[in-house]
Parts: C-alpha cells; sequence; structure tokens
C-alpha cells in the first residue's frame, strides 16, 4: 500500500487557510442568507445585516469611524481605488513610495501620471523616516509606504513616518495623504489608525484566516478620492457593485480570531529555522534584518541554486512554500523586491520565502528541515556549484 504523501503548507504570506470557527459562521450565507444586501425585502435586509456588522467589526479592530470603512473585493482593488483616486484630481502631483512595494502600489502610481520618488530600502529592507521627510516637495501630495513588505516581512517604521507628516503638514496650504498597506501587518502588529497617524489603510481577509474576495480601504474623513469605479452607489460609490457578503462577513469574522495566532510560537519556530539554515546550509543568508520583521516570515538565499527548483522539488516532497510574492510568482525575472536590498540577480534566482502560521506545527517544520538541506546539496552538485 502506497504511503500517503505529505502536505505542509509553509506559504502563510501568500494566503492562510480559512480559520474552521469563521467558516461555521459563514457557510449560511451561500444557502440561506443568500439575499442582495441593496434589497429591501427581509431577504436583503438579513444579508445587509452581516456587512453593517462586519463593518462595525472592522472599525472597532481599526479604531476608526464605521463610516470611514470601505469593502472592496481585494487589497489590490483597494490600493488603485486610492491611489488613482488621489493622484487623478490635478495634474502636476508627486508621491513618495518605497522601492520594494507591491505591484499593487507601484503599478497605480506608474500609470497616475504622476512624478514618483521611490526611496531607498538598504539593505535591512527598512525605509528611513528622514528618507522621505528628504523627499517631500511642494506638490507632493501621497506617500504611500507599506507597513510590512510581503516577501522579505520586514517592518517599516509607519507611525514615525506618520507623525513626521502630520508635522509637516501644519507648515503647508496642500495636506499630505499618508497611505499604507497594512496587509502583511495585521495578524501580528498594531493597527489603530489614530496611532499610525495614517489617512488610509489597505487589509485583506485571506492573509487574516478569512476568504478570498473581500479587503478593507480605510479613508479618513475628510480625505476626498476621486472615484475610478463607475456604477451603483454601493461603498460610498467608491467601490460600486453588488457586495461579496459571503467574504465580507467572513473577513469581519476573521479579524475576531486574530487573538489566535500564537505569536510566541510562531517566533519560536522561525527562529529555530532561520539558525538552523544559517549554520547548517553553508552560504545560506538571510535577505532583510532579522529582528526588524514579523514572526514567520523567512526569506533565504542559496547561492548556486535556482529557486524554483528548489521550490519544486520541495513540492514533490510535500512541502509548499514560495520564492516571493504569489502575485508574481509566474514571472521569470529577479524579484525586484531583493534587488533593492542589494542582492545580486544570481541570488536572487536562488531565494525561497518560507512563511509559517497559525496552523504550522513543530512537526512540519523538522520535516521541512529533515528535506532541505539534501535538496540544496544535490541542486547545487547538479549545477556545478
Amino acid at each position: 500500500m502506497m504511503q500517503k504523501k505529505k502536505k505542509i503548507y509553509l506559504d502563510y504570506a501568500a494566503t492562510t487557510p480559512v480559520d474552521r470557527d469563521v467558516v461555521k459562521k459563514i457557510i449560511p450565507l451561500l444557502n440561506k442568507n443568500f439575499g442582495n444586501p441593496s434589497s429591501l425585502h427581509f431577504f436583503g435586509q438579513e444579508a445587509l445585516s452581516y456587512v453593517d456588522s462586519a463593518r462595525e467589526k472592522v472599525a472597532s479592530f481599526l479604531g476608526s469611524k464605521e463610516r470611514e470603512i470601505v469593502f472592496t473585493s481585494s487589497a489590490t482593488v483597494a490600493n488603485n481605488i486610492f491611489i488613482s483616486g488621489i493622484l487623478k484630481k490635478e495634474k502636476g502631483l508627486h508621491a513618495i513610495t518605497s522601492a520594494f512595494e507591491h505591484k499593487a502600489v507601484l503599478e497605480p502610481l506608474k500609470r497616475s501620471g504622476a512624478e514618483v520618488t521611490h526611496l531607498p530600502v538598504y539593505k535591512e529592507g527598512v525605509v528611513k523616516v528622514k528618507d522621505v521627510k528628504k523627499a517631500i516637495k511642494e506638490n507632493t501630495a501621497l506617500v504611500s509606504i507599506g507597513y510590512v513588505n510581503s516577501e522579505v516581512g520586514t517592518i517599516q517604521p509607519i507611525k514615525d513616518i506618520g507623525e513626521m507628516i502630520v508635522k509637516e503638514n501644519k507648515k503647508r496650504k496642500k495636506k499630505i495623504i499618508f497611505h499604507t498597506d497594512a496587509v502583511q501587518a495585521v495578524n501580528y502588529l498594531p493597527c489603530k489608525v489614530e496611532e499610525l497617524r495614517t489617512d488610509a489603510l489597505t487589509l485583506s481577509g485571506h492573509k487574516i484566516y478569512g476568504p478570498k474576495g473581500a479587503a478593507v480601504l480605510f479613508i479618513r474623513e475628510g480625505v476626498d478620492v476621486s472615484p475610478i469605479l463607475f456604477g451603483a452607489s454601493q461603498e460610498k460609490r467608491i467601490h460600486p457593485g453588488t457586495e461579496n457578503v459571503f467574504a465580507i462577513a467572513g473577513l469581519g469574522f476573521a479579524l475576531e480570531t486574530i487573538s489566535k495566532n500564537d505569536i510566541k510560537k510562531i517566533k519560536k519556530m522561525q527562529d529555530k529555522v532561520i539558525d538552523f539554515l544559517l549554520s547548517d546550509i553553508p552560504q545560506a543568508q538571510l535577505n532583510g534584518d532579522r529582528k526588524r520583521r514579523i514572526p514567520g516570515n523567512i526569506n533565504i538565499t542559496f547561492p548556486g541554486v535556482e529557486g524554483e527548483s528548489l521550490m519544486m522539488a520541495l513540492d514533490n516532497e510535500g512541502v509548499a512554500v514560495s520564492t516571493g510574492s504569489a502575485c508574481a510568482s509566474k514571472s521569470l525575472a529577479p524579484s525586484y523586491v531583493l534587488l533593492s536590498l542589494g542582492v545580486s540577480h544570481e541570488e536572487a534566482h536562488g531565494s525561497l520565502r518560507i512563511s509559517l502560521g497559525r496552523f504550522t506545527t513543530k512537526e512540519d517544520v523538522d520535516y521541512f528541515l529533515v528535506k532541505l538541506p539534501g535538496l540544496v546539496k544535490k541542486l547545487r552538485k547538479i549545477s556545478g556549484r
């Protein structure tokens, strides 16, 4: 009898499994509470109650007003709506971002027609507040810096940047709007918008053990965003269209499970993996600052190994990891995130992102660490390294 193949998931940064408690609560929305929340009859109003409840949960989590919460279909959509909606209001505007932002930030900035300054992130993968301040111009309208980088897991000084911008705005007629993509931060870091001093923030349901298909765009009251989508009047006309009640409700329920994240356990497993890889696999290099990173994210370069080949070899052993952001996984180009840290083209091709999460076990980690060294050695031998 064939032995059942192991299935170990170490790619939590790409997406998380839906928490069982969340599943139990949202299943009825598929076959019982199925109404359109814009409908005035009982079925519609029942569906609307789930959307309203989720909005209340999100506002409580962020410390915002409920009317400042807009639901969208994904974080990519949220980022596009906000960035484009801020920069399309007039010509000749300037925006500031980092060199290794997610494509969902870089692409709308690129297409906005605004002048864009891309700040360095150095070897540590951390933006410096002084660089943000130095880059500010008279026509600067937007600063968008992600809270946590999705590939290397490094944490950005969002609160410090926010406080600096607040001080700068006191000297200006036209205020600078500060946005952060907090998709990778929500599971582990404080996200109260008043503490972070952000004018806008993005988060996503499927990164916090909720279903895919719903995200949040917090927009501080008084910030004017020009619509880029047109149709009906849902979500303050910023994201028009029938709400995905199933996913929105799931996002709200998922926020209530954040306390389930055993940060100490995940950090302990992360340290074990990093210590082992750096000591037991020759030439292995950790990408990004070790201390200023979220628990669970490990990005490692193995010189002499092609990352895609190593990822597939691990997959054959039943271990799922990635070579970078899931949104860029079909690209054969070296990771621009790693290049921005000063990693060479060759080394960037030999990197893996291992990300742990709520359901990762010690046994999962041990199995991975047993399999990986032999695969690296085998692939180096094939490549002549």
